[in-house]
């Protein structure tokens, strides 16, 4: 698994735009998160569409058409340098194929960060735009608004991505060992339903593989897994790096769980590595080569996730 192309890290006054990929957001937790943005010195800039809401789905802000035009138009924006999501909640997929890569790929590398639901779209980015990206707090989560340690490393990994080239986790080892590799992953249940789609990851080999998920019964995080090894995905992965279970179904039961479906793949497993729904999340990039200490606790960058400014190595 090759490493990605690098985005050049923020600097004050850089201009970042808010877009709402997925489900629907508040308004209030918006503007709370924009202040936050406006304290950084950045200058943000929310798209059209990002408080609308579907006028059949509530689960969708606004149309498919709409929240793709909203991504489109921020990321081939050449006075734009980061697209931030608003939240997660469930959507991208569904407007994933409505982008116009070409003109996206033309407009050149800029951060994008997201989590949860928008692990559909670190996918996208890394097989047809080949970029590095940001799994990390959300513009209107409940995480960016009100947990300091997961502001903190996000903005430490915008503007000063040397300062985190160490990911600690201070979490244990499901399975012992040291890995080397190429980070991806994201939410467990949108990794297990991207498998077919056009365009998707052929398989996880060569990678540290980041998993997580959020309010799911064990015997669907069970299919997920299942699924992933079944299809062939999991074969060749270096090393997995397990983050927050939130809500699912007990963490004994989980870890019994994740140990049977995980422990035969002759690869490192560090657990309680503090990124995904759990407070405080840490960010972490995707597409750069690292390498895991699962006893350790660590994934160490081999290079800062970010570049300074300048034309892409």
């Amino acid at each position: 698994m090759k490493e990605l192309v690098r985005p050049s890290r923020l600097a004050p006054g850089a201009r970042v735009a808010v877009v709402a990929p997925s489900g629907p957001v508040p308004e209030e937790r918006l503007q709370a998160g924009l202040d936050v943005l406006r304290g950084w010195d950045l200058d943000p800039v929310v798209a059209p569409h990002v408080l609308d809401r579907h006028e059949s789905f509530p689960y969708l802000a606004g149309s498919d058409a709409g929240r793709a035009a909203d991504l489109q138009n921020a990321w081939c924006d050449p006075a734009v340098d980061a697209v931030l999501c608003a939240r997660g909640g469930y959507g991208a997929q569904r407007m994933a194929d409505l982008l116009d890569w070409d003109a996206m790929r033309a407009a050149g590398p800029k951060v994008f960060v997201g989590f949860s639901d928008i692990t559909a779209l670190h996918e996208a980015f890394a097989t047809r735009l080949g970029l590095v990206t940001l799994h990390g707090p959300m513009a209107a989560g409940v995480d960016f608004v009100k947990n300091a340690r997961a502001r903190d490393h996000l903005r430490a990994t915008l503007f000063a991505p040397e300062t985190v080239r160490v990911i600690a986790s201070g979490g244990t080892a499901l399975v012992p060992g040291r890995a080397r590799g190429v980070t991806l992953g994201g939410c467990l249940a949108l990794l297990a339903a991207e498998l077919g789609v056009p365009h998707a990851r052929p398989s996880a080999a060569g990678g540290l593989l980041c998993l997580e998920d959020v309010g799911e019964d064990t015997y669907r995080l069970d299919r997920y897994l299942t699924q992933l090894l079944r299809a062939g995905w999991l074969d060749g992965v270096r090393g997995v790096l397990l983050g927050s279970w939130e809500s699912c179904e007990g963490p004994d039961q989980v870890r019994a769980l994740l140990a049977d479906r995980l422990g035969g793949l002759g690869a490192p497993v560090a657990e309680d590595f503090g990124f995904g729904h759990c407070e405080g999340a840490l960010t972490i990039p995707f597409g750069v080569a690292a390498e895991l200490d699962a006893e350790g606790g660590t994934l160490t960058l081999e290079a800062p996730a970010l570049r300074p400014h300048g034309p892409p190595a």
